[in-house]
């Protein structure tokens, strides 16, 4: 009965637990980009566990908030670079309490295993497997909920310049984010138990270490090349930058001028990249079709259009004939950012903010795919980026190469724009492809499909990427059994910690 009270209490004291949990926070916004020190996603993940062990729900829901506050707060500053600090502490507190909310399942994972499943191997193996499933499922929920949700911190995806990236190609981004878990839980178990003074067990952690590093890249098969230039027009794109009629093309043309009599197959334009409707305004539609008739090759732009009365971000691609009959709305719009969920509500709270947003943008429900002469190319406009389904569905539906068009305008000078292009990279390591990521200013890349950069553009300059990018075709595991492997995740962690309450109870 000792033993069993005093395996419940928690190894920190609450007022170390919550310094503990700060400085959790302060090392994983330091892993992302752009400081990108990846490897202290693993001593912050540690730091957090510790924190919650033996902790009661309210005492783990403190330490949750103050490291999902802290955390969000720190990554996603940039939201606070043209709006001010009210929609950036909106969804840092937001992303937090339901951090912390669901951080409550780990801390009654660690009070209930154990009981349930006593000595060596309940407490080495399960235990640590159990904690790494209920982190996956947090960022199943964090990720989905409300309003779509918001993916953008999901710990596999830290490791964009890290040796373990290639894992993501077998097993997804959740896949990863359950291993890394598992192994600093396991860790922390080891030291518990003092199962340090057998060296079977002192070897279990380093042959994990071993595996995950030696891991290849899941083979897929080259068929190609395509021709592509993508153009960074440094234009007056952000919500606020002022702006003459046609400035934004305008700075797109004249950036693509020098690719005038090269051999291409397709032209790249960023989201943003046309000042008006393209379907609506005849005048744009010349300058779009003369740009493609120069170019010889069909032209991928991006604009708000409008059909039926609703607003789409969408991507077209405009041929040298002056027709589009090919196009990809986003899928995701961003809420408060392009339209505004339950509008009456927010408008009441904050009226002059969400005054800014005249119009809102429709979710699209078209294939995430255009096809250039043959070549299947896929597509996720601006943030679609980190939601697996856009990307999961253009592999699937054949693309051979992937284009992303973004718009950083509204921030730069900030970490947003180096965090999401980490998240292309990782793109191209899961799906086996090589990836387009164009902004309109700035940083673009070429990605080949194993995360090393093809060529580069810096942000807030003016110019052209043009490369032979190489075509794959095939289904890495990572596409294929990703989605599967993270609802096993989110539903077996959930799963077994109700058998551990379970079965705890009974004994």
């Amino acid at each position: 009965m000792t033993e069993s009270r005093a395996r419940q209490r928690p190894l920190l004291p609450l007022w170390a637990a919550t310094v503990s949990a700060a400085l959790s926070a302060l090392l994983m916004d330091l892993a992302y980009p752009d400081v990108a020190i990846w490897v202290l996603a693993f001593p912050a993940t540690a730091l957090l566990l510790l924190s919650l062990i033996g902790r009661r729900a309210g005492g783990a829901l403190l330490v949750g908030a103050v490291y999902g506050v802290l955390f969000f707060g720190l990554l996603v500053s940039w939201t606070s670079r043209y709006l001010g600090p009210v929609p950036w502490a909106a969804l840092s507190i937001l992303e937090g309490v339901l951090t912390a909310a669901a951080l409550i399942t780990i801390t009654l994972a660690y009070r209930w295993i154990p009981k349930a499943v006593p000595g060596r191997w309940g407490r080495l193996l399960l235990l640590p497997a159990v904690i790494a499933a209920l982190w996956v499922g947090r960022e199943v929920f964090v990720g989905s909920w409300p309003y779509g949700g918001f993916p953008w911190a999901r710990l596999g995806m830290s490791q964009a310049q890290s040796p373990l990236a290639h894992v993501v190609s077998w097993v997804g981004v959740s896949g990863l984010s359950f291993l890394m878990v598992f192994l600093v839980a396991l860790v922390i178990e080891i030291v518990r138990t003092r199962a340090w003074r057998r060296p079977l067990a002192l070897a279990a952690p380093a042959l994990v270490v071993v595996v995950l590093l030696l891991t290849p890249l899941f083979p897929t098969t080259a068929t190609g090349e395509m021709r592509i230039a993508a153009v960074q027009g440094n234009g007056p794109t952000g919500y606020f930058d002022e702006r003459e009629p046609y400035s934004v093309v305008q700075a797109q043309t004249e950036a693509t001028a020098p690719l005038v009599g090269e051999d291409i197959d397709l032209l790249v334009w960023p989201e943003g990249s046309l000042d008006y409707d393209p379907f609506q305004s005849e005048a744009l539609a010349r300058r779009m079709t003369n740009v493609a008739s120069r170019i010889g090759a069909p032209l991928l732009a991006n604009a708000a259009t409008e059909r039926d009365g609703q607003f789409f971000n969408t991507s077209m691609l405009w041929t040298e004939g002056g027709t589009a009959d090919q196009i990809h709305d986003k899928r995701h719009p961003v809420p408060f950012g392009e339209y505004v969920p339950d509008r009456p509500f927010f408008n009441a709270l904050a009226p002059d903010l969400i005054g800014l947003l005249q119009r809102d943008y429709t979710p699209g429900t078209n294939a995430p795919v255009v096809d250039v002469d043959g070549v299947i190319v896929g597509l996720a406009i601006c943030f679609d980026v980190i939601y697996d389904d856009v990307v999961r569905t253009g592999i699937q539906d054949g693309a051979q190469v992937l284009v992303f068009q973004t718009n950083n305008a509204d921030f730069r000078g900030t970490d947003e724009n180096v965090q999401q292009l980490a998240f292309a990279r990782m793109r191209a390591i899961e799906t086996g492809r090589s990836v387009v990521n164009v902004s309109t200013v700035g940083t673009s890349q070429i990605i080949r499909a194993d995360g090393s950069t093809v060529s580069s553009l810096n942000a807030g300059e003016a110019g052209a990427l043009l490369e032979d990018v190489e075509l794959r075709t095939g289904l890495t595991a990572g596409v294929l059994l990703g989605s599967w492997v993270q609802q096993l995740l989110l539903w077996g962690g959930l799963g077994a910690l109700l058998i551990g309450w379970w079965r705890a109870r009974r004994r």
